[in-house]
């Protein structure tokens, strides 16, 4: 089934996916929910991606109000400058990005080490994107030198400080490091990202090969952002710029699901599982009874698929239910009453029916296998830094037989370049006696990515 509302544009849809007979006895519901966005002409009455919006260029011109608001944060400690390539790369990869952002747009940068400075425009404002404050942007960043430790909770911070000055809808970040959070308490990190959580996105990158993978996953996990390896520092260019038109593609904000259900009901899971896997479930805040929120972070023209278990109290044959209902809320400006962009509904029957009753709906089965085949990856690659060669090749045995099963060909891909695959149905496999730092960060970077069901 699926239901379809319009707020303004973009447009949303909700499908829901799932079999809803249940045998007697039987209390969990599991469904997908799809949710999809197009673009219209404008969201919330501001511009669409790609539209001028008139605005002044100049960072100290009145900007009026802008759609989307962005802060830049380059690592510029010491290890940048080795080899000095590295901080070169990203210095044009950042003038890049500000290339690539709409007029109209504010935006700043931030040089991080063991403390965060604003380089552009600085004073703790943001400029407005035009041709003058492109060109002086490049010549702040031409300045930009590495010296100094790495404490990113600071930099966040500082994000966070120009991004809530600002009244755009869209409010984004870009992080990148290369090397570990080593001059801060691991509970600086989280505090910071416990503070901005909610308040804007951020995209997080790895460029090289000495940073850690949990730590920058971990980053843009807590801001809804994606999170990836930049494995030579000559494709940070490339890499920056597709961040920053994704960005500007951003037209609505602030989206969460939200979930009701019955009294004697309860959510049990949620997780994203396309087009990477995400577990929102701890993530709920109160929305009146029986409902809770899961934040979304902010949508373009695309779509994501959502794993949602709920249960119910235990029914009879011949009973049915409405197990719950999926909406798209959106925060009304001025904190009104939340506006539902869309929704789609979850059933229970109870049936005597076994073969009904037992059959597994093929978008469920799927994504239960793209999140199997993840924690695979994951603890794979967990063992066989623990020396645990023969639990890393039963887990990443598993892991080839999954993406061979589900069609996920780039996920082949790189566990190929760990394992020797013998026989992928099977999932039997040989660890590699040398493995690439870069293709092994790369596989654990990217092993929450997902295919789409194919049905």
């Amino acid at each position: 089934m699926a239901s379809f509302a319009e707020f303004g544009a973009p447009r949303f849809s909700v499908d829901v996916y799932q079999n809803e007979y249940l045998p007697e006895g039987a209390r969990e519901v599991d469904a997908i929910v799809t949710v999809t966005s197009r673009p219209g002409g404008t969201a919330r009455g501001f511009p669409a991606a790609g539209a001028g919006t008139g605005a002044p260029s100049s960072a100290g011109g009145a900007p009026g109000r802008t759609d989307a608001a962005v802060v830049i944060m380059i690592d510029a400690s010491g290890s940048m400058d080795y080899p000095p390539s590295k901080m070169r790369n990203a210095r044009d990869a950042t003038a890049a990005a500000i290339a690539t952002l709409r007029d109209g747009v504010s935006f700043a940068v931030v040089a991080g080490t063991h403390q965060a400075e604003e380089i552009y425009p600085g004073g703790g404002t943001m400029a407005v994107a035009g041709p003058e404050t492109r060109e002086q942007a490049g010549k702040a960043l031409r300045k930009l030198r590495a010296g100094g430790g790495t404490a990113i909770g600071t930099w966040l911070r500082l994000a966070d400080k120009l991004l809530s000055g600002s009244d755009a809808t869209v409010r984004h970040a870009v992080l990148l490091t290369d090397g570990r959070n080593e001059h801060e308490e691991p509970e600086r990190l989280r505090e910071a990202l416990d503070a901005c959580a909610g308040r804007f996105t951020c995209d997080a990158r790895g460029v090289g090969t000495d940073w850690d993978v949990k730590e920058v996953t971990g980053i843009a996990s807590a801001l809804l952002g994606s999170a990836d390896i930049v494995a030579d520092p000559e494709g940070l260019t490339a890499d920056f710029e597709e961040m920053m038109r994704n960005a500007m593609g951003k037209e609505v904000a602030d989206v969460a699901l939200r979930l009701w259900t019955p009294q004697g009901s309860s959510v049990k899971l949620v997780k994203q599982v396309a087009p990477t896997v995400e577990d929102l479930t701890d993530r709920r805040t109160g929305a009146g009874p029986r409902s809770g929120d899961y934040p979304t972070g902010s949508w373009g023209d695309e779509s994501r698929d959502y794993h949602v278990r709920i249960e119910v109290p235990a029914a009879e044959i011949g009973q049915e239910m409405l197990a719950g209902r999926a909406a798209l809320i959106v925060p009304e400006a001025g904190g009104g009453t939340p506006q539902t962009l869309a929704q789609g509904l979850l059933r229970a029957v109870w049936t005597d029916d076994m073969a009904a009753a037992t059959s597994i709906n093929a978008q469920v089965a799927h994504y239960t296998g793209q999140v199997e085949l993840a924690r695979a990856i994951q603890d794979g690659l967990d063992l066989r830094k623990a020396g645990d060669e023969k639990g890393a090749t039963a887990k990443l045995g598993r892991a080839v037989q999954l993406a061979h099963d589900s069609g996920n060909g780039d996920t082949s891909k790189l566990l190929s370049k760990v394992v020797d695959v013998v026989d992928a149905p099977t999932g039997t496999v040989r660890l590699k006696a040398k493995v690439a730092d870069a293709d092994e960060m790369t596989l654990e970077a990217r092993s929450t990515k997902t295919v789409r069901v194919k049905i």
